[in-house]
């Protein structure tokens, strides 16, 4: 619907405001939600890349409304998938912190979630390190869980990402490469 009016009133000369209603507005997801019926803590993670950078992001949420955040900027080029790594392992390290024993861990990063769950084999050497890095944090948990979002529902932590991404961050919150170790 705004696509066909979008089409239909294209931009001349002079900016006008839209002042149209679209009742569908807000429905933004139809489907499974996922986290219903948890009652623990939630872990949601993303990264977001742009032109001014890379940024990651992940909060941690309790169902009664807590809310904690992290986010940071990468400095060091990356790919997509190290950056969703990146941004996991940051939330995990978050989680070990306040002494969170069992969570969700809920990402859009089809890749990450099988991987992490062992049904995706990597041999790709720029993620090994990342995966190995996620499967000891994960030892910290005593219930750990890992489920994959559509991007929809995954939007506010995406909007952190994005928004570390574009922030000129001071020199010490930013996230270093992991040295790449090979297990046998």
């Amino acid at each position: 619907m705004l696509a066909d009016h979008l089409a239909g009133n294209p931009m001349g000369g002079e900016y006008k405001p839209l002042k149209m209603y679209f009742p569908d507005e807000e429905v933004s997801f139809v489907g499974e939600v996922i986290t219903e019926g948890y009652g623990g803590w939630r872990m949601f993670f993303d990264r977001a890349a742009n032109f001014k950078g890379v940024g990651i992001g992940a909060f941690l949420v309790l169902e009664i409304g807590q809310h904690y955040l992290v986010s940071a900027k990468l400095r060091f080029p990356c790919t997509n998938n190290m950056a969703e790594y990146k941004a996991c392992i940051m939330g995990l390290n978050l989680a070990i912190d306040m002494n969170i024993q069992e969570l969700m861990v809920i990402g859009d990063s089809d890749l990450l979630v099988h991987q992490v769950q062992g049904e995706w084999a990597t041999k790709n050497t720029k993620i090994l390190p990342y995966m190995y890095r996620v499967q000891e944090l994960i030892k910290r948990f005593t219930k750990i869980e890992f489920k994959h979002v559509p991007r929809i529902q995954n939007e506010f932590v995406d909007a952190l990402a994005t928004l570390s991404s574009m922030i000129q961050h001071p020199d010490k919150n930013f996230i270093d490469l992991i040295p790449v170790k090979i297990h046998n």
